[in-house]
């Protein structure tokens, strides 16, 4: 048999680097593409916890994060911004022990919260999705023996500083408390203690 003065040698190293380039650009084709299956960054932080210091919240203080692209309210409640929630007069308010479930189940006590002096809270008005006003305390005279609360000024609801929602307001139900946990001198916005 003649060898025609072909190069062994050389077509092997020539099929050999065809493959290796090939195999190179099969990968390089397939990572973006797969990647792309993948949620976005942003798409991912839309829906991450949020951790916020709540170690300098003073008394009688509210802080505000983003979760999900909507305000969450941390409230510092004092002992007697608690007094003046519990002692609301139950028939005053639409939903007193929020039977509409707007709030996880550890959160669901008179003050809807884990901890009596936190309040975790969206801030957004359930009647039309404005963002009430923060008026903490009795002299802010919303309506008559006004406890402090919440106020949203755009078509008249209120709030005590639990996020229940008052009697005849146009809100048919209370704030929504997000899922959240705490750990050390952080809150957890977004995640339960059964998720951590």
């Amino acid at each position: 048999m003649a060898d025609n003065g072909v190069n062994k040698g050389r077509r092997r190293f020539l099929v050999g680097a065809t493959t290796v380039v090939g195999a190179v650009g099969a990968v390089g084709v397939a990572v973006p593409f797969v990647a792309s299956w993948q949620p976005s960054a942003r798409a991912r932080a839309a829906g991450a916890p949020v951790r916020a210091d709540i170690s300098k919240l003073e008394a009688g203080q509210r802080m505000t994060v983003e979760w999900r692209g909507r305000p969450i309210w941390v409230i510092n409640r004092t002992p007697e911004m608690i007094e003046r929630t519990l002692g609301i007069e139950p028939e005053l308010l639409a939903d007193p022990d929020s039977s509409v479930p707007q709030q996880p189940a550890y959160a669901d006590s008179e003050l809807r919260s884990i901890r009596p002096e936190i309040g975790v809270l969206i801030g957004i008005c359930t009647h039309l999705g404005c963002s009430p006003l923060y008026r903490p305390e009795p002299e802010a005279a919303v309506t008559d023996n006004w406890p402090g609360g919440f106020f949203c000024p755009c078509h008249g609801s209120y709030f005590d500083l639990a996020g229940r929602v008052f009697v005849n307001v146009p809100a048919p139900t209370n704030l929504e408390v997000p899922p959240y946990r705490f750990e050390g001198d952080d809150i957890i916005v977004g995640e339960d203690e059964e998720a951590a």
